[in-house]
């Protein structure tokens, strides 16, 4: 890394464009997100040519007037403050390279965006995805396993890839997950998920394609395997959540989140006890978990208005 005094920088896209490629190469960013700080990023440059000024000059001040100037254009606060996020990584990242003398965006805070409701699959749209995982390979029952623990327990997914053959009690129908800041919580596991896991972790499952020899040490303790024979990642459990929605006609309104949104809502919905899915959940604050009876507030109020004989339009 280079120590001398760097040179005043010009405008973007050369700069844009080393910060991408960081992006993609170093961070493994999806093409979509690549897609997306490019648009705001180049969005940005040209606001910064209007005003006359170059990315070595840009002070909090100047980022403060670029929110003022995004807001002013009526968009969304989730846009706005995707938007800041990316132009503060990339003053980040020229900083930390020692392209800039500075970090403008050290000390700016993204905007707050209001909280939405969880957008809830159906029970009949979750029953409709899961009867499409068919059939009896190794492969078919991982992803019958993934799918039934990611809406059976609500696990985040990040939880579901870090388990260990140690964390799960298949006797006591028990899971072990470690959420977020290696928080560690004990959930019980219904009959479905439970049979999925059995079955993957069974001789015609996990036992089948485990290789000769592990390629890194931990792979043989993990749960869930790619078909390397490694543990399985956040990106290709993500992918087995968006091949069965994609066949189950759902698109882009199904996540391994949505998973976890459907399992709370859904046993809100059949009457459970807020403070129990705060548990389940590993929520650590209980409004957390109170955005979901708003959901199942207005999914009452429409069933109550559909279904009583005099709830409805006269």
């Amino acid at each position: 890394m280079s120590t001398q005094t760097p040179a005043p920088l010009g405008l973007p896209p050369l700069e844009i464009d080393e910060f991408l490629t960081w992006l993609s190469a170093e961070k493994g960013r999806s093409p979509n997100t690549i897609a997306a700080y490019r648009r705001d990023l180049l969005a940005y440059a040209a606001w910064l040519a209007a005003r006359g000024e170059t990315l070595g000059a840009v002070t909090g001040s100047t980022l403060d007037a670029y929110v003022a100037h995004t807001r002013g254009l009526g968009r969304a606060p989730a846009s706005v403050s995707r938007s800041l996020v990316a132009v503060r990584s990339l003053h980040r990242f020229l900083a930390e390279e020692e392209l800039a003398p500075s970090d403008p965006g050290a000390r700016v805070e993204v905007p707050r965006v209001p909280a939405g409701l969880p957008k809830a699959l159906s029970e009949q749209e979750v029953d409709r995805l899961l009867q499409l995982v068919v059939g009896d390979g190794p492969w078919v029952l991982r992803d019958r396993a993934v799918l039934e623990v990611l809406y059976g327990t609500g696990a985040r997914i990040s939880e579901l890839v870090g388990l260990s053959l140690a964390d799960v009690d298949l006797g006591s129908a028990l899971l072990r997950v470690f959420g977020k800041g290696a928080k560690e919580r004990v959930i019980p596991l219904g009959r479905c998920a439970r049979g999925a896991l059995t079955d993957w972790l069974g001789p015609a499952g996990r036992e089948a394609v485990e290789p000769q020899r592990w390629a890194r040490r931990g792979d043989a303790e993990a749960v869930f395997l790619n078909q390397r024979g490694g543990r399985l990642s956040r990106q290709g459990a993500w992918g087995i959540v968006r091949k069965y929605g994609d066949a189950a006609g759902l698109g882009d309104r199904l996540t391994p989140h949505v998973l976890r949104h459907s399992c709370a809502t859904h046993m809100l919905d059949h009457g459970a006890d807020i403070r129990a899915v705060q548990e389940l959940l590993g929520h650590a604050s209980i409004s957390t978990t109170q955005v979901y009876t708003l959901v199942s507030s207005e999914r009452l109020a429409q069933v109550y208005h559909a279904a009583h004989p005099r709830a409805g339009a006269h």
